[in-house]
């Protein structure tokens, strides 16, 4: 089964997980650091990307989601 992370800082995330979860699909909220491991994909809804930018900035969560971008996820 895929395991997708849904970036649950703003934004629509109970729903992407909803969804996700009735096409079958492990999802679960992201929100710290440690939850990136062994993901298949990553959603991050859409929202305010200012505020979605500075949320990722202030939970530390930039630099891994680019680490986890340059490597194919």
């Amino acid at each position: 089964m895929k395991r997708i992370g849904v970036l649950a800082l703003q934004g629509a995330f109970i729903e992407h997980i909803s969804m996700l979860r009735k096409l079958g699909v492990e999802a679960f909220p992201i929100r710290l650091r440690q939850q990136l491991q062994d993901l298949d994909g990553l959603v991050i809804p859409g929202g305010e990307s200012t505020t979605i930018a500075k949320l990722m900035q202030s939970y530390n969560l930039t630099q891994p989601i680019q680490e986890l971008i340059s490597h194919g996820l």
